[in-house]
């Protein structure tokens, strides 16, 4: 429930600095009205930043890659003792 709070209160705060925006002529009404469209365009590239940067960081692990090998392995050769037909691999 605190979660939700901050972001409704996020989006009253945002939300009143940009009709604050609009009525006041501090900058022209034309740009004031897409800053909504900038600001949902720069949160879109931000996401697409980080998701590429988790990316390149993702860790490797090669001793799971192993198991994993093994429990296949093992899975393989307990269907053939089933006589269940797994394929040529």
């Amino acid at each position: 429930m605190k979660h939700i709070v901050k972001i409704i209160s996020l989006l009253v705060a945002i939300s009143a600095l940009w009709i604050g925006l609009l009525q006041s002529s501090v900058i022209s009404p034309e740009y004031a009205l897409m800053l909504p469209v900038y600001l949902v365009v720069s949160l879109g590239c931000y996401g697409l930043l980080m998701v590429g940067v988790g990316l390149m960081q993702f860790p490797t692990c090669p001793q799971e890659s192993v198991l994993l090998q093994q429990d296949i392995v093992e899975a393989k050769t307990f269907l053939k003792q089933k006589g269940v037909d797994i394929g040529s691999t």
